[in-house]
């Protein structure tokens, strides 16, 4: 039996490299993808022989996570695992609020996302071992999971928030250091702050948590 795969995803490489993993087994079928949650949905709805979806977050006009609440409500047999660079606590939770059944990270390989797909399919519910523990972590104490508590520990110095708002629009450290009149090797320090305090690793998580917590625009 072939399973049909749909992808929802706003970055074309990434999409690429996700069919590319695909590509290399037998019983699985990949059949369309959406650039956003919107329009999944509205090929879903031409279409919804679907068996697993692989469902991004972070996406222009609908979320992963709104678009994975619209479809299990709709299409309950369809099978939704996340595939994304977040695993902060407020994504797992409101994930699995919203029916997704599994949780996993971009940068699995090709093996385990297939081993992944099969596990869903069967009844499982397929982690990674980092999102995992960090499920288990909320499970046991659901009280510490607020959003307003992560706001309130977080305070950016007003050249933290410049060096933000200009991450948010693709400049290069060079273009901040020039933009701001201060060197490069300042604009990286106060990024390696701005990383700590805002719990993240990249540039890219850096801009949607603190567009998410609203601290910047």
């Amino acid at each position: 039996m072939s399973l049909k795969i749909a992808i929802a995803e706003d970055n074309s490489f990434l999409v690429k490299t996700v069919i590319e993993k695909l590509s290399f087994f037998n019983d699985l079928n990949y059949k369309f993808k959406g650039v956003n949650g919107a329009e999944l949905i509205g090929k879903l709805e031409a279409n919804h022989n679907i068996d697993v979806i692989l469902m991004d977050i972070q996406m222009p006009e609908m979320d992963g996570i709104t678009a994975t609440e619209i479809i299990k409500n709709k299409y309950p047999h369809i099978k939704i695992i996340m595939l994304t660079v977040f695993d902060d606590d407020e994504n797992i939770f409101n994930a699995i609020k919203a029916g997704a059944n599994g949780y996993l990270l971009k940068e699995i390989n090709a093996e385990n996302l297939h081993k992944c797909i099969l596990e869903v399919v069967n009844g499982g519910a397929p982690m990674t071992p980092s999102i995992a523990l960090k499920t288990l972590n909320l499970l046991r104490n659901p009280t510490s999971f607020k959003n307003d508590s992560f706001i309130e520990k977080i305070k950016l110095t007003n050249r933290e928030t410049d060096i933000l708002e200009h991450l948010s629009k693709g400049l290069i450290y060079n273009e901040i250091a020039e933009n701001l009149i201060i060197s490069p090797s300042t604009v990286r320090k106060h990024i390696e702050n701005i990383y700590k305090k805002l719990q993240v690793h990249n540039k890219m998580e850096a801009v949607y948590k603190a567009k998410k917590h609203k601290l910047i625009e």
